[in-house]
């Protein structure tokens, strides 16, 4: 399932010359761990994350600008492979290097393979419906309680980026989040496969609002309404709750944000129409 020309944001760098450093940080990754990359070529968000299939396992590059390096991001799956419980369904971390060349840093995360393809490709928003068995949505279910189980200091979401952008985003005050958890962070369907249910890039994980993780799922989902309403159904518990929903709006705001800056416009209307409903206040121009 690959994701419209619009819509597309897990893409190569747009410089050439980046796109080579990359593949040649990529090789020289696979010679220190010894493996031998042979899938095609797998990059993450605006061309930030290279990988590729090697053998039983994948091999996963991430660079950035050594001036602006987002330590809670970069660190992110190696605490996640050492904090969360083994109910969580996720690729096992097996080994991590890092080094640093003219100005960039790198990180070459050795992890297990996982044979099963995302439920989405090109970018997280969803473009067709998945047909779901209900033990898929019960699994993922069981994994974000477990993962609220872990007791953590990192940050995913911060009260003060709530106080900062509500407004801006929402048109409505900004509010004190009083039910925090332990969340994936960027739950969407780009980073979860079918059944049996994996759970994919947990470099973000931490303490997010009760809802968040949800709410950015349901958000992503927008454009297939069926699918949609399957996420509020299934979540109801949560979403349907004061907290939950305090946490669905923050999830709103931070993918209207990234619509300001130009991302996921085929959403953009969507998370407009549905923030809306839920605060019956117009969500402010650009």
């Amino acid at each position: 399932m690959a994701g419209s020309p619009s819509t597309a944001v897990f893409v190569p760098p747009h410089a050439r010359d980046d796109q080579v450093r990359m593949r040649h940080a990529h090789a020289a990754a696979a010679r220190m761990f010894k493996v031998t990359p042979t899938g095609p070529d797998v990059w993450g968000w605006q061309g930030r994350t290279l990988g590729r299939r090697a053998g039983q396992w994948w091999l996963r590059l991430v660079c950035a600008p050594e001036d602006k390096l987002n330590r809670r991001l970069w660190e992110g799956t190696t605490t996640a492979h050492h904090a969360l419980p083994p109910a969580v369904p996720r690729p096992r971390l097996h080994d991590v290097l890092e080094w640093s060349a003219h100005g960039h840093a790198y990180r070459a995360e050795l992890s297990e393979y996982v044979p099963l393809p995302a439920l989405q490709s090109g970018g997280p928003v969803l473009t067709t419906d998945p047909d779901l068995p209900s033990v898929w949505w019960a699994d993922l279910r069981l994994a974000l309680e477990a993962t609220s189980s872990v007791l953590t200091d990192r940050q995913a979401v911060r009260q003060q980026w709530v106080d900062k952008n509500l407004t801006r985003f929402l048109g409505i005050p900004a509010f004190q989040i009083e039910s925090w958890t332990t969340g994936h962070g960027d739950l969407h369907w780009a980073n979860l496969t079918g059944a049996p249910l994996v759970i994919l890039d947990w470099e973000g994980w931490g303490l997010i609002p009760v809802g968040f993780d949800v709410g950015l799922l349901h958000a992503y989902s927008l454009t297939r309404p069926v699918t949609a309403a399957r996420v509020r159904q299934e979540f109801a518990h949560v979403l349907d709750t004061p907290a939950g929903r305090a946490g669905e709006l923050v999830a709103l705001a931070q993918l209207l944000q990234v619509a300001a800056r130009g991302g996921h416009p085929d959403l953009a209307p969507h998370l407009a129409r549905h923030a809306e409903h839920l605060t019956g206040t117009p969500v402010p121009l650009p």
